[in-house]
């Protein structure tokens, strides 16, 4: 059930006298702490690029996505949240009484002038696409009024050190989250508890036989699949579990591109994405597999003919603190599929 946000002339006046007051994005010099004369310690994090000052612990921060939602929820975080939007699917049974605690602004994608009345004094998000000027506010607009936000380093690799692959990208967000709201113990264990399943799944993977390729498909418009490209989480997974992504060669996470070409690609099996609560044409798990088995050049595939398939809830491919998940679902359909012999 959402809770819906009416933003006024007056609320909306009040929002952004709230937000100069806050602390910006960029070098902040430290301020005296009101009962004494030491400084307030500043803490300081990089986000995608952009240096984040904190004088004290965010106490209104608003997420833009389901991934940023769970991830502050994860870390106990519920009671320092003015608010959600942007739910994909229905939150994991864990998070659900915190959930509730916190005001959702919109089921759908947060508009700036919904962001702007809420007060926040950070907002947080798993994709870059949420910063426009057409939807929450680029993040050099948010900035000029005194908003901090922070996005996810899976969705900027250009903007981090080489090497590092995804999960150390999303492990690394933990521990910046952590940092900002000061709860570090809490996304220590968050890190040592993710960690210890990516282990568990390489170690699955040493009975993996011939690195099989995968095509994951996210969504299908129309006639047209997305799949994971190189920079997907999925192709990650993929590694770590001893498979190969087969449309590693496309730079994107998850690129448009035609059955044809999923054909030509000749899959040893194909990992559908189930999106059903999101509710759009092609979304759910059963009308994928509908458009797969209905295309004449898909359907003449061993991986079609022989029932290839393994299904992962939608929002496991996405950078949160759920995609970890996806691992098992994918170690254990790949040995139920004959590629593992343990």
């Amino acid at each position: 059930m959402s809770r819906s946000v009416r933003v006024g002339a007056v609320a909306l006046t009040l929002s952004l006298a709230s937000l100069a007051a806050v602390g910006c994005s960029g070098p902040a010099t430290s301020t005296p702490q009101a009962a004494g004369d030491k400084a307030a310690e500043v803490v300081k994090v990089t986000s995608c690029g952009r240096q984040l000052s904190f004088t004290g612990a965010p106490k209104r921060a608003v997420t833009l996505d389901q991934s940023a939602t769970e991830v502050l929820l994860e870390l106990g975080l519920q009671d320092r949240m003015a608010g959600t939007s942007n739910l994909k699917t229905k939150i994991a049974p864990e998070y659900r009484e915190a959930y509730g605690k916190v005001p959702v602004l919109s089921p759908k994608l947060l508009g700036g002038e919904q962001l702007r009345a809420a007060a926040p004094d950070l907002a947080v998000a798993g994709f870059n696409d949420h910063f426009t000027k057409d939807r929450a506010g680029t993040r050099e607009e948010l900035a000029a009024l005194g908003l901090p936000t922070f996005l996810s380093a899976v969705d900027c690799p250009q903007q981090n050190a080489a090497g590092k692959s995804p999960f150390d990208l999303l492990l690394e967000d933990y521990r910046n989250l952590g940092k900002v709201f000061g709860v570090e113990e809490r996304a220590e264990k968050l890190v040592r508890d993710q960690r210890a399943m990516l282990d568990k799944a390489a170690k699955d993977s040493a009975g993996v036989r011939g690195a099989p390729r995968a095509v994951w498909v996210y969504s299908v418009y129309g006639d047209a699949p997305y799949v994971a490209g190189k920079t997907a989480m999925a192709s990650e997974m993929s590694r770590i579990a001893g498979a190969k992504n087969a449309f590693d060669d496309l730079d994107e996470d998850w690129p448009s591109v035609t059955w044809e070409e999923v054909a030509k690609r000749n899959p040893d099996f194909i990992v559908v994405g189930d999106l059903s609560e999101r509710g759009k044409p092609g979304d759910s798990a059963a009308d994928k597999l509908a458009a797969i088995r209905g295309n004449p050049v898909m359907a003449q595939l061993d991986a079609v003919r022989k029932n290839r398939f393994i299904t992962v809830p939608g929002t496991e491919m996405d950078p949160s603190v759920r995609t970890v998940d996806a691992l098992p679902r994918l170690t254990a359909g790949m040995k139920a599929l004959g590629h593992a012999g343990r």
